[in-house]
């Protein structure tokens, strides 16, 4: 089976890379997209740059070019509830779009026209997930995820994003790649490590704890791929 794994930063694949060892590189469309075998599966690995143009563009290309059966996103975000802290694992039920806005034509925040305004992930890849971080002996939570073209660090966006989507965590690609992967209809899973409390302190957080809380969710990732049946 073809399976992609993406993250936004360098950092994100960075600790899946250096596990699998070996692997081909490819540049194409303004990203690296790396191929390798690893666990029974032909794995290609890019990170998109940060944001949701860029992310969907990336889960395209892995799809279209190098044609990825399913997509597994690893990756940190901010965590917005309160059962969140640093380091925590959470694998999205649902992506929404937190800065779409056309309320003004009568529709809620995040909803655009002939779309939806949540994108369920894959229900089999969750339950793996759930039996992985069992073996593991490691608490994994589930939650929506809203994604958004701006780094939260303020208290009140946080709060507002919480109350009107029931978010759970925030970051900056994963509904975009969700929207592509349905529309491909590739079974996607979004998995985030919490690197941050997005709120007046998030900037320092993020930088203290990037490398640590990506590490976590790379991990996690490659032992789904080595249980993913072919």
């Amino acid at each position: 089976m073809k399976i992609a794994i993406m993250g936004a930063m360098r950092e994100e694949i960075d600790p899946i890379l250096a596990t699998v060892g070996e692997y081909t590189r490819t540049e194409h469309a303004g990203t690296v997209f790396y191929e390798c075998v690893y666990g029974g599966h032909e794995l290609v690995i890019a990170y998109s740059k940060i944001g949701k143009v860029f992310s969907a563009i990336t889960a395209t290309v892995m799809i279209e070019r190098f044609g990825a059966q399913k997509l597994l996103f690893s990756g940190v975000a901010g965590g917005i509830s309160e059962e969140l802290k640093i380091g925590d694992l959470v694998m999205a039920s649902a992506l929404c779009q937190h800065d779409v806005d056309i309320v003004a034509f009568g529709h809620p925040y995040g909803f655009i026209p002939e779309g939806s305004l949540m994108i369920d992930t894959d229900e089999i890849l969750r339950s793996l997930a759930s039996e992985v971080a069992i073996d593991m002996g490691i608490d994994l939570y589930e939650g929506i995820i809203a994604t958004g073209d701006q780094f939260v660090a303020s208290s009140e966006r946080k709060s507002w994003i919480q109350q009107t989507f029931n978010a759970d965590a925030l970051e900056m690609e994963g509904a975009s790649v969700a929207c592509v992967c349905q529309n491909f209809d590739i079974p996607f899973f979004v998995l985030r490590a919490i690197s941050d409390t997005a709120d007046g302190g998030a900037s320092e957080d993020f930088d203290a704890f990037l490398k640590t809380s990506a590490a976590v969710s790379a991990t996690f990732i490659l032992e789904m791929v080595k249980r993913l049946e072919n």
